[in-house]
């Protein structure tokens, strides 16, 4: 079948048909990309080239004949997927792949995702622990979500039973956003009674994701290879319940491996759920007991990720012109640079509401200070 029906960019087709070879996995991509610039070149590449990049035998033969005129079953399925609204892919090459996940040793080559690409690229921090956590486990996961979500941090998590479900719910109390890296097809819902949950993620702004192709069912390897997609978004991860044998301490593990800040929280020497948190101390993750102490460690960092989302103006109206600014005009002047920013992304950078953004937003548009735009406002 011909190609032209497909509704998404060539570089996508590619990337799904590298991605589909058994046993090429994301780090060999990586360099295969590194080495060639784009999935178009790595599949116009001759064989003695791929060779060169590292490549066995088996793979470069397997690449050569890969025939990019045909279509395929899993291709017609993904073509019907993309037609729904918020569905989209990200490959390494796209302007919107988040760039901490790329720098990774293995970051995945190609994600299905639904929600807005754009907030992948927003501070977050990673929660993870038990799936059977005691009430007060849940709880503190749950609190510290919240406030850290109040405080323009995005709660990343894998929508697990436990602190997982619970990270995000937080999240959902707080500004609303939250990121939910799944273990199954991102079309797929694990555990089920989570649909409600991952309903809610959606139509507050947040996002699902996930590497595996659609229709993948749970199966327990996919999990700790998700974790390191959790971790390799944020700038820290925090580990709020888990067992001295626990998935929790592989993700943090590769938090460690990709240079992340690592949290533990503290809790009883009578619940076997604390230990793994108290091991995690004992190997130097900084230990906590609210968020604040979170926010401090990671100062440096979001200061850092401010300043490069904020581009300083060059030219315009400066604040110091305009002295009789409202604090909610003036907190949304500083979260606006002279590229266009959207709605969502105010919400996120200024913590205002956004019924009281909209107001603030009319008001400076009549003053002539910020103006509406195709993607957004920006300034004048």
């Amino acid at each position: 079948m011909p190609l032209p029906y497909l509704r998404w960019q060539p570089q996508h087709i590619d990337w799904l048909r590298l991605s589909q070879i058994p046993r090429l996995g994301p780090v060999a991509l990586k360099r295969l990309w590194q080495s060639f610039g784009s999935a178009d070149a790595i599949l116009s590449a001759d064989y003695s080239l791929l060779l060169e990049a590292g490549l066995s035998d088996r793979l470069a033969r397997q690449i050569i004949a890969i025939d990019r005129q045909q279509s395929s079953a899993y291709l017609e399925q993904v073509d019907r997927w993309l037609l729904q609204p918020k569905h989209s892919l990200l490959c390494l090459d796209d302007p919107d792949y988040p760039q901490s996940l790329l720098a990774i040793e293995d970051p995945p080559p190609l994600l299905y995702l639904i929600g807005d690409a754009e907030l992948l690229s927003q501070p977050q921090i990673a929660i993870v622990g038990s799936r059977s956590a005691t009430l007060q486990g849940l709880g503190n996961a749950r609190q510290l979500a919240r406030e850290l979500s109040l405080n323009g941090l995005i709660p990343t998590s894998g929508m697990a039973l436990g602190i997982d479900a619970s990270a995000h719910q937080g999240a959902l109390e707080g500004l609303g956003l939250t990121v939910a890296v799944l273990g199954t097809g991102v079309d797929q819902c694990y555990p089920k009674r989570h649909q409600m949950l991952a309903t809610q993620i959606l139509d507050q702004g947040g996002v699902l994701l996930s590497e595996l192709p659609l229709g993948t069912p749970p199966r327990g390897p996919q999990f700790p290879r998700r974790n390191r997609i959790i971790s390799g978004l944020s700038l820290g991860l925090l580990v709020v319940e888990a067992a001295l044998k626990s998935g929790s301490l592989v993700s943090a593990s590769l938090a460690l491996e990709q240079g992340r800040e690592l949290f533990a929280l503290p809790g009883s020497i009578h619940n076997p759920q604390a230990r793994g948190c108290h091991q995690l101390i004992r190997q130097g993750a900084w230990l906590v007991d609210n968020a604040e102490q979170i926010l401090q460690e990671l100062a440096p960092q979001l200061e850092s990720k401010q300043m490069s989302a904020t581009p300083a103006p060059a030219g315009g109206i400066e604040l110091t012109e305009l002295p009789n600014l409202a604090p909610a005009q003036r907190q949304l002047l500083e979260a606006l640079g002279y590229d266009p920013v959207s709605l969502d992304q105010l919400v996120i950078r200024t913590g205002l509401q956004v019924d009281q953004l909209q107001s603030q937003i009319l008001a400076l548009e009549l003053q002539g200070v910020i103006a509406s735009v195709a993607g957004g406002y920006q300034r004048c």
